[in-house]
């Protein structure tokens, strides 16, 4: 095994597929890229789940419209609740597209990407903590908790200190 001097005590056969200068990207950095995907695939399922419970999301509507002095026809329910169930599903298709730009960005080493990814995943952390969730967010919680402690272990942090120096 030889000695590179930009990220020492990886193999020269790891050099392959990167471009020449490129640090080898360690194990660490891959399963945190790994597991904010699998946070992001998991937060796509939560958020078509929400068509299973359309008639749940109808029926809290329609108790609502009664308590409320009923001002909404049954029609009007129904177009609520298809509004509100396609915006769920494009926010969660917007957040998923974030998520992989993040994951992609923190893959080539930018420091910026995992900060942003720790900050997003604390928020998700916290809304978890606080709201109803079900398993599936718990799980896509436990997925990006494994991204952020990896993505900041030692030689992830060498990792993304040695990218910086070569950009």
């Amino acid at each position: 095994m030889t000695e590179s001097p930009n990220y020492p005590n990886y193999p020269e056969s790891a050099s392959a597929g990167r471009p020449p200068g490129a640090p080898a990207r360690p194990s660490t950095v891959e399963g945190a890229f790994w597991a904010f995907i699998a946070s992001t695939v998991i937060g796509l399922v939560g958020g078509l789940l929400i068509f299973g419970n359309r008639d749940a999301i109808a029926d809290a509507l329609r108790n609502s419209n009664r308590q409320n002095g009923g001002g909404l026809t049954e029609t009007q329910i129904d177009q609520a609740v298809n509004i509100a169930m396609i915006t769920a599903v494009v926010i969660a298709v917007i957040i998923a597209a974030l998520y992989l730009l993040f994951a992609f960005k923190l893959r080539a080493g930018r420091n910026w990407a995992r900060i942003v990814l720790t900050v997003l995943t604390a928020l998700q952390l916290i809304s978890l903590l606080v709201g109803q969730s079900t398993i599936v967010g718990y799980v896509g919680v436990v997925a990006a908790v494994v991204g952020v402690v990896l993505s900041f272990m030692a030689p992830s942090n060498a990792y993304f200190a040695t990218a910086k120096t070569i950009r």
